[in-house]
């Protein structure tokens, strides 16, 4: 499926290059046997880069990848000439790309701009050529430094996807459904739990000149903060939405006790996405009269909530509307 296509994790093996070794040549000419100094400096040895593109979506492209070298530096010459640097190699991301050590986990940066490179191993720095060594006691220096050693470092790239909106539910609570008819995107959508196994991203148009990114997570499970069910690998993509959409079907036993329970995963995996603006749909609707959607309303939790069914188009118009409010509000802080 087309699913299988993403890619929100690698490991890879980066080594920058070494700098090129100064020049220890000492000047012969014609006219001038034993020249002084002339020795150039060594070139500063190739990094290792990441850099944002706003057109990748996926990391699949370095699956495979496993090593990334950058060139060595050249070494300095005679007539104090300088060696050439070694080339870069830049590696492109999606926006959301975090590196981090391998070995002890340390953060190192983020990615969230197209075009932003960051530096994952700096190239060694070329050696000093003789000239740089000569003083008035010692006129003809017969030394040179050596270049420095490039870094080698095994790196973990993990993806987090960028959106305005994300979706957050249990299994089955309509976010595929609701994805597909508000956007282009063509997630898979069957009856049955966890048919979302990737997150899928669609652009929603609004009001004919304006739209936001939406983005459809995979269900969470009671106890996904602690690595259930596909917990901790899906849960980190809400990091990056401005908001939150939490979607409940119309006939779960408790909406409340079911949004309660949606909300204290998000606590127990990171406290800080409770800052984030939260919305409540009420999703499958298109079977309830207006006697069943009153009572229901006074044992809602108190957020801007919204019935909707995505199959007959109730009140889509109205959770845009809701939605977009809430991103001008998020904008402000």
């Amino acid at each position: 499926m087309a699913g299988s296509n993403f890619v929100d994790y690698v490991k890879i093996f980066c080594r920058s290059g070494n700098g090129g070794a100064g020049s220890a040549h000492l000047r012969r000419e014609k006219s001038e046997e034993k020249g002084g100094p002339d020795g150039g400096d060594g070139g500063r040895g190739g990094h290792v880069i990441l850099k944002g593109n706003r057109n990748y979506w996926t990391l699949i492209h370095l699956k495979h990848r496993r090593h990334v070298f950058a060139d060595h530096g050249g070494n300095g010459g005679k007539q104090g000439s300088f060696g050439a640097d070694g080339g870069d190699k830049i590696i492109e991301v999606p926006l959301g790309t975090l590196a981090k050590d391998a070995e002890t986990g340390e953060f190192l940066f983020e990615i969230t701009e197209h075009g932003q490179e960051k530096i994952i191993t700096k190239g060694g720095r070329g050696g000093l050529g003789n000239t740089h060594f000569k003083t008035s006691t010692h006129q003809t220096p017969r030394f040179a430094q050596p270049g420095e050693e490039g870094i080698e470092m095994a790196a973990v790239l993990e993806l987090k996807v960028l959106a305005d909106v994300g979706l957050v539910g249990f299994p089955n609570a309509g976010k595929s459904t609701l994805l597909s008819v508000l956007s282009a995107a063509k997630p898979e959508i069957a009856d049955y739990p966890f048919t979302t196994l990737i997150p899928n991203l669609g652009i929603v148009s609004y009001r004919d000149k304006y739209s936001f990114a939406m983005a459809d997570i995979p269900g969470i499970i009671e106890g996904a903060s602690e690595g259930k069910g596909l917990g901790l690998r899906f849960l980190r993509h809400i990091e990056r939405n401005s908001i939150l959409l939490f979607m409940v079907p119309s006939d779960a036993d408790d909406i409340e006790k079911e949004y309660q329970i949606l909300l204290n995963e998000l606590k127990k995996f990171n406290p800080e996405l409770l800052d984030k603006g939260r919305l409540l749909a009420i999703t499958k609707t298109d079977l309830l009269d207006d006697e069943l959607i009153a009572e229901m309303k006074v044992t809602l939790p108190d957020i801007p909530h919204v019935f909707i069914s995505s199959i007959a188009q109730i009140g889509l118009i109205e959770l845009k509307d809701m939605i977009w409010k809430e991103l001008m509000n998020a904008n402000k802080e």
